[in-house]
């Protein structure tokens, strides 16, 4: 009978040690830097917003869309269109008049190019091949990864492009 009990006892303890060492993996895990396996996919936009002299902003408007590919050869795109963008009175993308212009370059951003993933910095860089910015053309643009989420990408900009701290979240498309 005592072996009984003592055999329940160590049943017992070896799952809660079992418990104990998997929620400690997953708790390392999630703290632990995005690796370039964890960010691979399409992501979509959940929200990009500026910190400036104290105001909070969403950088391209409330509601804007967006989706950024990470392919595993390294390779990416990421687009970010602003909500409510005009219609070009003329129907013409090339004819658009100087507010129309002025609009859509302020509330939407287009790159691609080449990334990689720094787990020991905890940084993703964007090899920009080409940009609707074009200064980022042919620059490596830096971000800190702010999340260790498999379904969750968010990483800061510093020195955001229009000025300020940019943070910028993703959701793994489904």
């Amino acid at each position: 009978m005592g072996e009984i009990i003592v055999h329940r006892i160590a049943i017992r303890l070896l799952v809660v040690a079992g418990f104990t060492i998997q929620a400690a993996i997953s708790f390392t895990s999630a703290a632990s830097a995005q690796s370039a396996g964890d960010v691979v996919g399409t992501w979509t936009l959940v929200s990009s917003v500026t910190e400036k002299d104290g105001m909070r902003n969403d950088q391209f408007g409330s509601g804007a869309k967006g989706m950024l590919t990470l392919d595993p050869d390294g390779h990416f795109m990421l687009t970010i269109i602003g909500p409510d963008l005009p219609n070009f009175a003329s129907n013409n993308r090339a004819g658009g008049t100087p507010e129309e212009n002025k609009a859509v370059v302020s509330k939407s951003i287009a790159m691609i190019g080449t990334y990689s993933v720094n787990s020991t910095d905890k940084t993703l860089t964007f090899k920009v091949d080409s940009a609707t910015f074009p200064n980022w053309n042919g620059t490596e643009q830096k971000r800190l990864l702010a999340s260790g989420n498999r379904d969750e990408l968010k990483y800061i900009t510093p020195t955001a492009s229009s000025g300020g701290v940019g943070t910028v979240t993703w959701r793994r498309a489904r």
